[in-house]
């Protein structure tokens, strides 16, 4: 008798994994196929798609699991999930995070936001929503977001062995890494008691998320004629919003002393300065704010300060946008 709880027409349950580079998804996405496959005796395949950018890039990875009858010969990207993980909040700007999903799929989100503000974003029409505060607790326990996805991943496919996973994780650290296997199995035991579900219910008839994919916006179908390249990579467009890995730096106008030495260490010139005048009437450059457009997060600034006008802080949705502090770029004439 087949444990798992869905098939489709090839007698595999799939899952999504949607992050960006660093949170861990590649490895999330293996140790979860171990697990099943190790623990259940399931047949299991990971594999993972991503760039060749810097960290903060998007990456899926995804799990295929079938009974043990069953041989798994698609290696085709996941289309048609029974579960997708997300891992950043972020990734809605830009990435259609549940094309595709089954009708009664369920969809896991790393949030501290309620039920309703995260369906809205991730426009989840119905299924099972699941939340869980995976950054809090891989701050708390100073480990990394995708062990308490893991838990919270288990809790969800509730037909694989939590213990299972807990051998993985041994496996995993206890050679290389020996004092992260009691930190990492308490942040997979936190993700699996802490995930919160809420369902909604499909009207009959109901059908799963169309899935689309994406087309590039300079391809060999799409380019203009002539392979004229009308809008070229420059600063001005580019948005590093969701490279963050969930935190960015506050600004406090009151304790800034106009060294430049968040300026100075910033790779992405996110920081937005005015001309003006000190208490001599001498000519000053002034701090005014920050671009929040280009800031992927590196906190390298929050280091640099000498006063602590910079500090750490968790990227609450919609934030950046409201204390962004917008670039007045001057464009040059012939």
């Amino acid at each position: 008798m087949s444990i798992l709880p869905k098939k489709n027409e090839l007698g595999f349950y799939e899952i999504r994994l949607e992050s960006i580079g660093g949170l861990g998804a590649n490895l999330a996405g293996k140790m979860l196929a171990e697990a099943g496959v190790l623990g259940l005796g399931l047949n299991g395949m990971n594999f993972s798609s991503y760039g060749s950018e810097k960290k903060g890039s998007p990456v899926k990875s995804f799990i295929r699991f079938s009974d043990p009858d069953v041989n798994i010969r698609a290696a085709s990207p996941i289309e048609r999930p029974h579960v997708v993980g997300i891992f950043h909040e972020a990734l809605y700007k830009t990435v259609d995070v549940v094309s595709g999903l089954d009708s009664e799929g369920i969809v896991l989100v790393n949030s501290t936001r309620s039920y309703d503000e995260v369906r809205e974003s991730v426009n989840l029409e119905h299924g099972t929503l699941a939340i869980v505060d995976a950054l809090g607790i891989a701050v708390e326990e100073k480990t990394k977001v995708n062990t308490a996805m893991l838990g919270a991943l288990f809790r969800v496919c509730d037909f694989l062995d939590p213990e299972a996973m807990k051998n993985v994780i041994r496996k995993t650290f206890e050679k290389k890494y020996p004092h992260l296997v009691e930190p990492n199995i308490r942040t997979f035991d936190r993700g699996y008691n802490e995930v919160a579900f809420k369902t909604y219910e499909a009207s009959e008839g109901a059908e799963g998320k169309l899935f689309v994919r994406p087309v590039p916006a300079l391809g060999y179908m799409t380019q203009p004629m002539g392979g004229v390249i009308i809008n070229p990579g420059n600063s001005i467009l580019k948005d590093l919003s969701g490279s963050r890995q969930g935190f960015l730096p506050e600004y406090h106008a009151d304790k800034c002393i106009h060294c430049a030495a968040c300026d100075t260490v910033c790779p992405d010139f996110c920081f937005v300065w005015e001309e003006g005048q000190d208490k001599k009437g001498r000519p000053q450059m002034f701090l005014s704010g920050i671009d929040y457009q280009y800031c992927k997060g590196c906190l390298k600034c929050v280091q640099a300060c000498p006063v602590e006008a910079l500090s750490e802080m968790r990227e609450d949705i919609g934030y950046a946008e409201e204390h962004r502090v917008p670039h007045k770029f001057v464009l040059a004439s012939n």
